[in-house]
């Protein structure tokens, strides 16, 4: 099974072979296997990695759609060859932060890997998730004695923002700006030659709208790319439907604004999956860090920013592709320790 990553979409006009998976990557003598029960006592397994020096322990939460605890996803793909990439940078944040005295808790989510149809994969299923992760953390040797930093990554940053109550600072990486359904709406727009907009936006819509009341999918017209006819057909699974209709149109700023524990939002200015808005809202009550020269997974993009599409980004995604500078980020380390 696998839950529709809202914020990577699959090119809607071009087209490449999807070859065999790649083998998974082997596992780091820093990390150490970890399992604990998740919302209902569904069973999670994760990865621990120790660290000394600041005063705070680290819960990844992966972003959208089928990523691993390592932020691997096998719909990032070498836009020339249709070939998957090898891309961790969960695993390389995990080594990161350990670099700055964070040690670290990172899982899979509830459905990696599984082929069960009538697994719970809801919104309250995965924040559940979330909330265990969290009290699982604080059972760890590694966390003793230290406070919980929640970092949260793309639609991740979101459902950190319902967790919030149960850790003591959080950190949302390319957090989305507006709602998923905005996000969707302008991450297709992007891919679409202007005179062919209209009929395919309008299908959108209708598509969205169709989740909304719980209606079937919409028949599309000959105007409209199968590309956008698939991305509907997985927008409105069965399995993941109730999760897509939960988080269509929550806002995260209200959630934001309700934060009492030390914020800090960041983004990368090359990332073209989750920009950073024109205008944070005043409520926002944290630090707004931007990183220089970063794609959406905090690899250093060299590109100008407009020559990156949807289509392209995902050639510097790989784990070839050197992390970007993240000091700002070590400066808030530094600032809540």
């Amino acid at each position: 099974m696998s839950l529709l990553p809202l914020l990577l979409l699959p090119a809607l006009v071009h087209t490449a072979p999807a070859p065999p998976p790649a083998p998974a990557a082997s596992p780091s003598p820093e990390n150490r296997e970890a399992s604990f029960p998740g919302f209902n006592g569904f069973p999670l397994k994760g990865s621990v990695r120790a660290a000394q020096g600041h005063g705070y322990f680290a819960v990844l939460m992966a972003g959208s759609g089928p990523t691993d605890r390592d932020w691997s996803n096998p719909l990032i793909r070498d836009p020339r060859t249709g070939q998957r990439l090898p891309s961790h940078g969960g695993r390389d944040l995990a080594a990161w932060l350990a670099s700055q005295g964070l040690g670290s808790l990172r899982w899979d989510k509830r459905f990696i890997g599984s082929k069960d149809p009538k697994l719970d994969i809801s919104l309250d299923a995965q924040v559940g998730d979330l909330k265990a992760a969290l009290a699982f953390a604080r059972t760890l040797p590694e966390a003793k004695g230290k406070k919980l930093l929640l970092v949260g990554h793309s639609e991740g940053a979101l459902l950190s923002l319902l967790a919030a109550q149960g850790a003591d600072a959080l950190l949302l990486l390319g957090l989305p700006g507006q709602t998923m359904a905005r996000t969707i709406e302008a991450q297709v727009r992007a891919q679409l030659p202007p005179e062919q907009a209209p009929a395919n936006l309008a299908y959108l819509a209708s598509v969205l709208q169709a989740v909304r009341e719980d209606k079937p999918q919409p028949t599309g017209s000959p105007q409209v790319f199968p590309g956008l006819v698939m991305l509907g057909r997985s927008l409105m699974q069965p399995e993941s439907l109730s999760f897509v209709k939960a988080t269509l149109d929550l806002d995260p700023w209200p959630l934001a604004a309700r934060v009492t524990v030390p914020l800090a939002a960041a983004w990368g200015d090359k990332d073209v999956q989750t920009p950073k808005p024109d205008a944070i809202p005043p409520t926002f009550p944290g630090t707004v860090i931007d990183l220089k020269d970063a794609n959406h997974l905090l690899k250093k993009e060299p590109r100008p920013r407009v020559d990156l599409s949807a289509l392209n980004a995902t050639e510097a995604y790989s784990d070839e592709t050197p992390q970007a500078d993240l000091t700002p980020l070590a400066t808030w380390l530094k600032q809540i320790n």
